[in-house]
């Protein structure tokens, strides 16, 4: 007798323990992601929905995690900051979310870190390579990827001893994210003994960049890093064209290393003087890899896309992370376990082509550097740095 009430004892117990982690049941555990599925970087979240939810489709047809299905509850914040500060308090405060997932943008990253804060939301894999999503650190942050900031800084070195640049200038948004980049490229150009030569700020809605490729041709740059909107960096780079700066380079933060921007390139006649700095390999050249092949077959079939794009590669590698997190945490998931299941993690992506690995003071999944280029409407792996 006294050990059945010891035994229900330790069940109640561990009922009330789970019973206070939010997004938590028997049979569910809710993630939360806000993105951009209408804005300037859309190209990124709508993939990474579809390539998380078919894998998360392919868990939950297994028996989900622990008996468990994940349910991803999605919200469209159109690249605006007040209104990822409402999907956030949504998916947190009325959904119950126990984790966020993919949330796309640095600025609206960190207004919902005010929300996620107080109640230790895991933020993972968030769609977004600034500093800030791991610094300072913070239980709770984990980025997919190395940093903006570091991967820049390793694309202009290479393009310093490889390609000949030497002088360096930026066309930015000024938000967290334009900042980051442009902090990189004025620190990597002091520490290398280049040239910093000049900068131009944009909107997120600005289609002419005539008046700006201008202003630094004349300040005798021959290197432009840019932090702009997919949409934006094509045509600011197809505008140079047309404007005949052949000699005129372009370096991409992994903001930009996207597989559309190759191929629009190529279609208005631009095969190459771009680079970029990102923390994974672009799918197309990786396709003989026999897991890139599998999954690339299972999402085109499941989608009717023609290709996965970059969004899509993010989407199924972050959910991969989650899930193989949800495993190791264990039947009593909560914040705490799934934290420490997070930070034991270490295996080879070979979908992303990078390696993950954490532990309690490094919250950054996977930090290796690949410096890529287009070539005739693709990208072509040049470079890598540690």
């Amino acid at each position: 007798m006294r050990k059945a009430i010891l035994a229900a004892g330790l069940a109640l117990a561990a009922g009330a323990v789970q019973a206070q982690t939010q997004g938590v049941t028997d049979t569910e555990v809710r993630i939360g992601g806000a993105h951009d599925l209408s804005g300037i970087f859309a190209p990124f979240s709508v993939p990474a929905v579809k390539a998380a939810q078919l894998y998360f489709d392919e868990v939950n047809a297994k028996g989900g995690v622990h008996g468990r299905k994940i349910v991803y509850i999605v919200e469209d914040h159109g690249y605006q900051v007040p209104k990822a500060v409402q999907a956030a308090n949504k998916l947190i405060n009325r959904d119950q979310v126990f984790a966020m997932l993919l949330n796309l943008g640095t600025p609206h990253n960190l207004a919902m870190f005010q929300l996620m804060e107080p109640k230790g939301i895991p933020n993972v894999s968030p769609l977004t390579a600034a500093r800030q999503m791991v610094d300072p650190p913070a239980p709770w942050k984990f980025a997919g990827t190395a940093s903006y900031y570091d991967a820049v800084r390793a694309a202009m070195r290479f393009m310093a001893q490889n390609e000949g640049s030497r002088k360096f200038c930026t066309m930015y948004l000024p938000t967290d994210f334009g900042q980051e980049i442009q902090q990189a490229l004025v620190d990597e150009a002091k520490a290398s003994g280049l040239e910093y030569v000049g900068e131009t700020t944009h909107k997120p809605d600005e289609k002419d960049f005539a008046g700006a490729l201008g202003k630094l041709r004349e300040a005798g740059c021959d290197t432009v890093g840019l932090a702009l909107g997919v949409s934006q960096v094509i045509t600011a780079i197809v505008t140079a064209n047309k404007m005949g700066l052949s000699d005129m380079k372009f370096l991409l933060s992994s903001a930009g290393f996207h597989t559309v921007v190759a191929k629009a390139l190529a279609q208005n006649g631009v095969m190459g003087g771009v680079y970029a700095g990102a923390g994974w390999q672009d799918l197309e050249s990786r396709l003989d890899v026999p897991e890139v092949a599998a999954w690339v077959k299972s999402y085109t079939e499941a989608t009717g896309e023609q290709f996965p794009g970059t969004g899509a590669l993010l989407g199924i590698s972050a959910a991969k992370i989650l899930v193989a997190a949800l495993e190791k945490a264990g039947r009593d998931l909560t914040h705490e376990s799934f934290i420490a299941a997070m930070e034991s993690l270490d295996f080879d992506d070979p979908i992303a082509g990078n390696h993950v690995k954490m532990g309690p003071g490094d919250h950054v999944a996977a930090e290796e550097i690949f410096v890529s280029k287009v070539e005739n409407g693709s990208w072509k792996l040049v470079g890598m740095a540690q």
